[in-house]
């Protein structure tokens, strides 16, 4: 984990290739002291890294992102507005290479989409 007691893993589904992972944010986490004090933002590099640990948590493999494409932030994720963020994800595997194709999303509606490809470590 990128950084400790950033979230709590609630639930995870899966059905064909995809996965529906449901986390909590820790609002009161010391990244939001600094991004940004009274209005928190989470950055949106975490939040392509939790893709790259959901990806890490559901292959059992360390990976190391190589490319990301269409990477799109449409909407800021404020924890003080909702803790609850839901990434979408669907995973394929060729040889040591992983490929992810993932939404994020809270209540209020998408906050990233991004195509990613890792390697395996």
């Amino acid at each position: 984990m990128l950084l400790k007691d950033f979230y709590t893993l609630e639930n995870t589904t899966r059905e064909d290739g995809k996965f529906l992972t449901e986390i909590k944010i820790n609002k009161d986490h010391e990244v939001y002291k600094g991004h940004f004090p009274g209005r928190p933002v989470t950055p949106g590099v975490i939040l392509m890294h939790l893709f790259k640990e959901e990806a890490e948590r559901i292959t059992e493999s360390k990976l190391q992102l190589i490319k990301g494409n269409n990477v799109k932030f449409i909407a800021v994720v404020d924890p003080n507005v909702d803790a609850h963020l839901i990434l979408e994800s669907e995973i394929t595997t060729k040889e040591d290479e992983i490929k992810l194709k993932g939404v994020a999303k809270t209540s209020t509606g998408i906050s990233l989409k991004i195509n990613s490809l890792y390697k395996k470590v």
